[in-house]
């Protein structure tokens, strides 16, 4: 009887080949998650810009402090895209142009929380998965921006995210799926809570952001007026997800 003789090299040899039929093997199921139809397999599709924020002068309009004739109360018309809705909440019809900078807003006069949101014309937002929202914001004083959303259900909610840039104007981004989201009264913009907590805690249980309506900002503590008491100001915003149509 003869002897094989195997050396280590050759053994190995035979495990990789092994290995490559039956990675071959028909009826092999390939990996599945996240949103369907992404590239490689299954994998969550990028999230695209869905909606953006910039702001404008309106032709003719000018306000009625004497010296300061750009600075005027933030309507639909100053925001650049025409399938972008502007929604006010609380005091938010305070809310004023920067002097001398029609591309930012600028809260010093308003007296009482606010918030700002924004919708996509026949459209819903689904902010699930790789969402984020990039923005450009300046505050004075302890004043923070945070981040708010209404849900198709009509609840609006504010998130625990915050930024603090002093003393101009600078960019973040931040993804949605890391925020922790209070339930707003949307007349007088401040937190209220959720059915089903517990300990005393007040965040919204498992809120369904596949279906946004609104996304914007909030500033939950009242303004000092003119000069570096305490405000915030919001320049270009961006919110990146994927566009779900609105059957309404």
């Amino acid at each position: 009887m003869g002897i094989v003789r195997m050396t280590v090299g050759s053994i190995a040899l035979m495990a990789v080949m092994a290995g490559v039929a039956i990675a071959q093997e028909p009826g092999a199921a390939p990996a599945q998650g996240g949103r369907g139809g992404g590239r490689g397999g299954g994998r969550p599709a990028p999230a695209t810009l869905v909606l953006k924020v910039d702001w404008r002068a309106i032709p003719g309009v000018t306000g009625n402090r004497p010296g300061v004739p750009d600075q005027v109360k933030v309507e639909q018309g100053h925001v650049t895209d025409p399938n972008v809705v502007i929604h006010q909440y609380g005091a938010a019809q305070k809310l004023l142009t920067t002097n001398g900078d029609s591309s930012s807003v600028w809260s010093g006069e308003v007296d009482a929380p606010f918030a700002v949101t924004f919708s996509q014309k026949g459209n819903l937002l689904d902010l699930t998965g790789p969402a984020k929202i990039k923005w450009s914001t300046k505050t004075s004083g302890f004043h923070v921006v945070r981040p708010v959303v209404k849900l198709a259900d009509g609840t609006l909610m504010v998130g625990n995210y915050t930024s603090e840039n002093v003393p101009m104007l600078a960019s973040t981004e931040f993804p949605v799926a890391t925020i922790r989201w209070v339930k707003l009264d949307p007349m007088r913009v401040v937190t209220v809570s959720s059915p089903g907590n517990s300990n005393n805690e007040i965040w919204v249980q498992n809120p369904d952001l596949s279906k946004v309506e609104e996304v914007g900002f909030a500033d939950l503590m009242p303004a000092s007026g003119h000069g570096t008491g305490g405000y915030i100001q919001l320049g270009t915003i961006e919110v990146y997800g994927h566009l779900v149509p609105n059957g309404k």
